[in-house]
């Protein structure tokens, strides 16, 4: 397959730039993914690597080769995107096949070819149907068949299961997986579903306004995230983030105070801070469990029962809403006091420009053991 490299990489429409000087390097059988909300640039970006959009500045290279000014069929590239195109009259073998038939090549080779493209994707017993008998699912596996068959050096994938229903995401989710283990391929694949780029990246890139704002792997975004972007943007829920002030400094921890008044402790590299800097205290809704005696205290307002486990919104009393994960059905009702229980280890702080300090510790990265207990407490 192939690795890519970014250097500097800028686009621009007119006078307005969408994409800032993006520096990347993908390696040989990774499978990264793009990230990011809606106008952040991910789609534009795998556009500029495609040749699907000319590059207005910096540089691009594919196994060493500089391809800016290359057709998108020059660069070995295959794109999948959100829509499946297939064309309705023909069946599932004749639109895997037909790219290969205007490219001359032999009936022996295009058989070949759809055959193990098939055979991957578990098409097989499905090759003399037409698009209007299959799936959502099996149409969007016809449409990777296509580029399969192409024998690209790097695939792309544009969003390419947002068109399908909630089981269908996750079946494809496993497929997805499976393609790239058998394939063994260069994929750059785009998302803004957070899930699909935890699920399946090698390595995660979190874009915000045509800039990267973090490259690693996914539990390294999730644990120790770069800035404050990234932190609310990866886990679901997302981080809670409470506006604080430092008031004490230690070697291995630092302690806040949050504008309800509670004091909190965090164990970072508290270097770079002073006492009466503004920062801000992030926290996980999974790294927080009610307990008899917590550091926070705050109503229930909202009670998400899912099942295997349940949100509560808790109202802090600086009328902040903050999210807290509980395991199995709630205890708690709507209305009730109680206390949340923070563990220094699992708390993140970020500085008065959004950048994250060093966790001296690794503690959060094991979910704690919840025990939800409905606490007695004096009205407020």
């Amino acid at each position: 397959m192939a690795e890519l490299i970014l250097k500097n990489v800028v686009k621009d429409f007119g006078k307005t730039r969408v994409i800032h000087g993006v520096d990347l390097h993908i390696h040989d059988q990774e499978l990264v993914v793009f990230v990011g909300p809606s106008g952040c640039g991910k789609s534009t970006l795998l556009r500029l690597i495609a040749g699907l959009e000319d590059i207005s500045d910096g540089e691009l290279f594919i196994d060493g080769e500089l391809v800016n000014s290359r057709s998108p069929k020059q660069r070995g590239i295959a794109m999948v995107f959100q829509s499946y195109a297939l064309y309705p009259h023909m069946t599932v073998y004749q639109n895997m096949a037909f790219g290969l038939e205007l490219s001359k090549f032999s009936k022996a080779e295009i058989k070949n070819k759809v055959l193990e493209a098939a055979r991957i994707l578990e098409l097989s017993e499905l090759l003399d149907r037409l698009p209007k008998q299959l799936s959502g699912g099996q149409r969007q596996r016809v449409a990777i068949g296509r580029a399969i068959v192409r024998d690209p050096r790097v695939f792309l994938f544009d969003e390419p299961l947002s068109n399908l229903d909630a089981a269908l995401r996750v079946q494809m989710r496993i497929e997805f997986a499976k393609l790239h283990r058998e394939m063994n391929a260069t994929m750059i694949y785009v998302t803004h579903d957070q899930v699909e780029a935890m699920t399946l990246a090698s390595r995660i890139v979190v874009l915000s306004a045509g800039r990267v704002e973090q490259v690693g792997s996914p539990l390294e975004l999730y644990h120790h995230p770069r800035n404050l972007f990234v932190a609310e943007f990866i886990g679901s829920p997302k981080m809670n983030i409470l506006p604080a002030e430092v008031v004490n400094i230690t070697d291995q921890s630092i302690e806040v105070s949050l504008e309800e008044g509670t004091w909190l402790k965090a164990t970072v590299d508290s270097d770079s801070l002073t006492v009466g800097d503004r920062v801000s205290f992030g926290v996980r809704p999974e790294h927080m469990w009610i307990s008899e005696i917590g550091d926070l205290k705050g109503t229930v307002e909202v009670i998400e029962q899912l099942g295997e486990n349940h949100y509560l919104h808790v109202r802090l009393a600086d009328n902040r809403l903050i999210t807290v994960q509980g395991h199995g059905d709630a205890t708690l009702k709507h209305g009730e006091r109680c206390c949340i229980a923070i563990p220094p280890e699992c708390a993140h702080i970020f500085n008065g420009d959004g950048l994250a300090l060093q966790r001296l510790q690794t503690g959060a990265d094991e979910q704690p053991i919840i025990v939800e207990r409905v606490v007695e407490m004096e009205p407020a």
